[in-house]
């Protein structure tokens, strides 16, 4: 058996897989998200560990026999978010997430430090990676980045926590814009712009291979196996394309979880940092991701819930009542509710609805949302595009997924055939689980498969002139309303 561990921004996932390819058990825990400032985001590394214990013990209590024959670890985890560590490896602050966008102006500040960040780490500065955090916490907390010892990525506190050995791997460190995305290794000269040095990362060992041995006392803690190995592990965003099986250039997937998220892989690191998408490498060697991000997308209609003090199903359920009428002209909505990031890099872009009236209802609204995330994603797909990125296939995944009316209206959107799996939402934990399967000998043929019996969503295109004026209109509102959020 292989575990594999996923550590999301609103929830931890376990998952139990079998050397046969079949999931046999998964478990999950919700977590809260602090925001204690104007665009801060934070989590407490020790809330990651409680809850990886409550979903373990579930998952041993309804898969005992199992549980007591894993052999490998794999972890997968929030990107971008910096945990910081003193000498004694305890947290000196909550975790700054990937969605926190406090740091702009340190952008600003680490692209003038290091005028060659973008040929290095293939990425524009933005405010949701991790090198800025950094530099704002050494000018807003000092006394805090005098005790630091080390920086960890969120699942290589976990990682910590399991074996008692700092490591990362290149698809998380690829995040920070500390790393040489293209040599897959630290780069001193970007760990220099942010007065730190290269003790003060974790070594990078590649995702599918072995970093370390849970310790005895910790496996006893969990009721694990004795010698259980764990596997370096990676970003969501690489674990996640190796659970859809997408590990050969042009293979691509979309995830409709708290972000929005569009991944092709290929052969080369091929950075367009002007466009906004990240260049990230792969779990796997010699792969890489081409990546665009929309930070709020699921997220947006959990925010709309609770506006609206009704459940997520009874929502969703309502918008498939809003006929094509009231579609045409419901209130366009800008999903910028933590910022942007492609194509605008834009912390202060905010949420808007445009074009309410007295007929509006709940459900337009919620109609409203659903498409703007939809056109979110269609910007990010125009922007790979733009740069010859051509996925040949995207599987649907996250959350969101499951919402058969969803999924349809973004297939509709971007003129693109969606394969949704049987499972959309554990494909970071199967893959972390197929890391660690590597880790022990598997081979990346027989491991990284797709899923079997996945559903086809193919664009309805009479539904697509409408869309697209609309989309024309969503684009428009933003350049008008862009000067305005920075006032």
């Amino acid at each position: 058996m292989f575990l594999g561990i996923d550590l999301g921004t609103t929830e931890l996932k376990v998952l139990l897989l079998a050397d046969n390819g079949y999931v046999v058990g998964t478990a999950r825990h919700s977590l809260e998200v602090s925001r204690p400032g104007p665009r801060w985001s934070e989590q407490a590394p020790e809330d990651w560990w409680q809850a990886m214990r409550i979903a373990l013990t579930s998952l041993r209590q309804s898969n005992r026999a199992a549980f007591g024959r894993i052999k490998a670890i794999g972890l997968s985890g929030q990107m971008h978010g910096a945990v910081l560590l003193d000498v004694e490896d305890r947290p000196l602050r909550p975790a700054i997430l990937w969605n926190d966008m406090r740091s702009f102006g340190e952008c600003v500040k680490l692209a003038a430090r290091a005028p060659t960040l973008q040929d290095i780490s293939g990425n524009c500065a933005m405010p949701g990676l991790t090198a800025p955090k950094l530099l704002w916490v050494a000018h807003n907390e000092p006394e805090h980045f005098r005790k630091l010892k080390c920086v960890l990525m969120p699942k290589d506190y976990l990682s910590l926590r399991l074996m008692g050995a700092k490591v990362t791997d290149a698809s998380d460190a690829s995040g920070t814009l500390w790393l040489d995305v293209a040599r897959r290794d630290w780069s001193e000269e970007l760990l220099h712009a942010c007065d730190m040095t290269l003790g003060q990362v974790p070594p990078i060992v590649e995702g599918c291979r072995i970093a370390g041995v849970v310790l005895n006392s910790v496996a006893s803690e969990l009721g694990l196996p004795a010698n259980v190995v764990v596997a370096a592990g990676g970003g969501d965003t690489a674990t996640s394309a190796l659970g859809v099986g997408a590990a050969e250039p042009g293979d691509g997937f979309l995830s409709l979880g708290t972000s929005g998220v569009l991944s092709v892989v290929t052969q080369q690191p091929r950075p367009s940092p002007q466009l906004g998408v990240l260049a990230l490498c792969h779990a796997i060697p010699r792969r890489w991701h081409r990546t665009s991000v929309v930070l709020s997308a699921a997220s947006c209609i959990r925010w709309l819930c609770k506006l609206v003090s009704v459940d997520e199903a009874s929502l969703l359920s309502e918008v498939e009542s809003v006929g094509f009428d009231d579609r045409v002209s419901a209130p366009l909505f800008l999903p910028y509710l933590s910022g942007e990031r492609t194509p605008y890099n834009d912390p202060y872009a905010q949420g808007v609805f445009f074009g309410l009236d007295h007929s509006t209802t709940r459900a337009v609204l919620a109609y409203s949302v659903l498409e703007g995330v939809a056109f979110a994603l269609s910007d990010g797909l125009d922007v790979l595009g733009a740069d010859g990125t051509n996925p040949t296939s995207i599987a649907l995944i996250g959350g969101g997924a499951r919402s058969d009316f969803w999924c349809q209206l973004i297939s509709d959107t971007l003129g693109r055939s969606l394969r949704r799996p049987p499972d959309t939402q554990c494909a970071a934990a199967l893959g972390a689980a197929r890391l660690a399967w590597l880790a022990t000998g598997g081979n990346v043929t027989d491991v990284v498969r797709q899923p079997r019996l996945s559903q086809e969503i193919a664009p309805d295109e009479s539904r697509r002139p409408v869309l697209l004026h609309r989309l024309d209109n969503y684009r428009s509102l933003y350049r008008r309303l862009g000067p305005v959020f920075r006032r």
